[in-house]
Order: structure tokens, then C-alpha cells, then sequence
């Protein structure tokens, strides 16, 4: 019979693996390879990011690996854009594909008269040539078909072809609208280390390792994927997954061998960055936010805020106003609460304010 864990140990033990219960001495990309990737639709979602997980974290880091070209912005799961180590952005872009063709199709509905394979085919020979302004390929690609829209032109693009976002936007002082470049001029040519169900396999380890005990629902919401409950269930009849019971009966995998967390374990304050994936495009949120408390949050134009945890548990946001750190909370702390919130705020400001190394 399945061994049963409680709410306490399931918040605790994603924290736990997710470096939210005591910040870890590794480098960035470990830390950015252990989270799958970082949502990166806002460039300094990802700072953040690391931030709240890397004990004196330096954005000159992360700089260095984007333009090294070692993590690269580009859109993969859920056609949304994430920082990924390129080696597994290459894998998982192709994963992410049916996902990305679905959102093609769409802004295909805008076109007057091109296909969208003549799009492509415009885009990936202007590319060749070497990176360029979004604005200015889909002008290009516009003087080869007038009657069409530059902006549906450059969504077809970024659905349809492996597109990296290069620097300077994404690094933590880079300003500027996105430059796209074809993913294998500017990472170097080469073939996905892995394809097909053995893919999704490492896609779900990954995941698990990072953001386990999780249900089918949780993996599939996160990765955008569905029908994956079957090979779900085949790795745990292979030995390679456990399935565990949930607080309110969910059915839950996890990774064999990986160990839970008590439930007792501390959890200090943290501000979680925008669109941080422990909240956002989770199925499985309750183990960190009660539903009510997130859709509190949400906004028409689908902008995230930062998020506030206490003990381990949604409890407000954050957002930089006027260059200072604004918390608006939805509880009423404890005092110890309160000054570990304060003190992780003060840290976030001088985090900000600090000049560039």
C-alpha cells in the first residue's frame, strides 16, 4: 500500500528541493539545470530566481553563462519563454513543439495570403545572415509579403523555428526589445541527446527530482504535455518512480530513493520571483497556496508579481517600486515572522541597489 505523507511533508519537501528552506553554495547553472529551467518572459524573473535560492548570488554569473551561450532565453514548455541550459534547451524545444505548432496555427489564422512554411523558410534565410531585432525581421520578412501584419509574421517565426533570444536583453543591466537568432548558429549545431517517450521520460525525472512528490496532473500542467499518465505509470511499474498517497488521497510519484522532508523543518521568509514555477502553471499548488490567495494575485494582463512565502506557504507579493521593495501581505505575521521577512527584504534591496561587478 502506497505510503501516505502529509500536507506538511509535501510543502516541505518541494521547498527542500527546490533550495526554498535554506539557500545552497552552487554554481547557477546546477541550480538552473535542478529547477528545469527558469520562467523568463520578464529577462530578470531569473535573477530572482537565483537569487532566492543561491546563497551570495552574483547576476554577473548568470551573465557570463548567457553570453558565453551556455543558457539561452528562448520559448519551450507551454510556448513560454525560459531560461534553459542550452544542452537541454535542445531537447526540450523539440518536446515543447507540438505545443509551439498549436500556438503557429493560431497567428496563422492572421495571415492574408502567405503560408506559414513560406514564413519560415523567409525568417530562417534572414536569420542565417546573423541575429536581429524582432521589429526588424518581421519588416523584412513584410517586403516580401505587404499585405501581411510584421508582428503575425514574427509570431509565426518564434512558434515555428528553434529562436533564441540573445543578449543584451535577458542579462541583469540589458535593456532593449528581444533579438532573435536560430538556435544552432548561435548554441552550435547538433542533435537532441535524447527523443521521443525516452525524452519524456527525463523530461518527468527532471522534473520530479526538482519538484517532486508530484501527481500526473501537476507534471502535465507544469510542461504543458498531456496523456502522460500511461508512461507515468509504466516508470513506477519499472521501479524507477515510487507512487505515494497525498494529504487529501491524491495520487503522487516521486523519484526512488529520494527522501521526504519532516514537516516540522523550518521555512524562512522568501520572496520568490515572478512567474517562479513553484507557484505558477501548477496543478499542484495547493502544497504551497491556497487557490483563493493565488487567484488574489492574478492580473488581467497575466503579469506576476513576486511572491511571499511564510513558513512555507503563500502569504502575499512583492514588486520593486521607485527602486525599493514594496510587500503587500495577505495575512498578519508573527513578529519573528516579520523580521525574517525584513530581513530577507533588505536583502533583496541591497541586491538590487548594488552596482555591477
Amino acid at each position: 500500500m502506497p505510503q501516505q505523507i502529509t500536507a506538511g511533508q509535501w510543502n516541505r519537501t518541494v521547498l527542500h528541493r527546490q533550495h526554498l528552506l535554506g539557500r545552497v553554495d552552487e554554481d547557477a547553472i546546477e541550480v538552473l539545470d535542478r529547477c528545469v529551467g527558469l520562467q523568463a518572459q520578464d529577462p530578470a524573473a531569473p535573477f530572482f530566481g537565483l537569487w532566492s535560492r543561491i546563497a551570495d548570488f552574483e547576476p554577473a554569473e548568470l551573465d557570463d553563462l548567457l553570453r558565453r551561450r551556455e543558457v539561452v532565453r528562448m520559448a519551450a514548455l507551454r510556448s513560454t519563454v525560459f531560461l534553459l541550459d542550452a544542452e537541454d534547451a535542445r531537447w526540450i524545444r523539440r518536446l515543447a513543439q507540438p505545443t509551439l505548432d498549436s500556438g503557429l496555427a493560431l497567428h496563422a489564422r492572421n495571415l492574408v495570403g502567405v503560408r506559414p512554411e513560406q514564413v519560415l523558410d523567409d525568417a530562417a534565410e534572414l536569420l542565417a545572415d546573423g541575429p536581429m531585432p524582432g521589429a526588424r525581421l518581421g519588416a523584412a520578412i513584410a517586403q516580401r509579403h505587404p499585405d501581411e501584419d510584421p508582428s503575425t509574421l514574427v509570431a509565426v517565426a518564434r512558434c515555428g523555428l528553434s529562436l533564441v533570444q540573445v543578449p543584451p536583453r535577458g542579462l541583469w543591466r540589458g535593456v532593449g526589445a528581444p533579438t532573435y537568432a536560430l538556435f544552432d548558429d548561435w548554441a552550435g549545431p547538433g542533435e537532441p541527446a535524447v527523443t521521443g517517450d525516452e525524452a519524456r521520460r527525463d523530461l518527468i525525472r527532471l522534473y520530479l527530482r526538482g519538484f517532486g512528490p508530484s501527481t500526473v496532473a501537476g507534471i502535465q500542467s507544469w510542461c504543458g504535455m498531456t496523456r502522460l499518465k500511461t508512461l507515468v505509470e509504466k516508470m513506477e511499474a519499472d521501479w524507477e518512480l515510487v507512487e505515494l498517497t497525498g494529504p487529501d488521497g491524491e495520487r503522487l510519484f516521486d523519484l526512488e530513493g529520494l527522501d521526504l522532508v519532516d514537516a516540522d523543518r523550518p521555512a524562512p521568509a522568501r520572496l520568490l520571483a515572478p512567474y517562479d514555477n513553484v507557484l505558477v502553471a501548477q496543478a499542484d499548488r495547493r502544497r504551497i497556496a491556497d487557490e483563493d490567495r493565488f487567484g488574489a494575485l492574478r492580473t488581467p494582463n497575466g503579469r506576476s508579481p513576486g511572491f511571499v512565502l511564510l513558513d512555507g506557504r503563500l502569504a502575499g507579493s512583492w514588486r520593486i517600486v521607485d527602486g525599493r521593495v514594496s510587500v503587500d501581505l495577505m495575512v498578519d505575521p508573527t513578529t519573528a515572522e516579520r523580521d525574517d521577512l525584513e530581513a530577507e527584504v533588505q536583502q533583496l534591496q541591497q541586491f538590487i541597489a548594488e552596482p555591477d561587478r
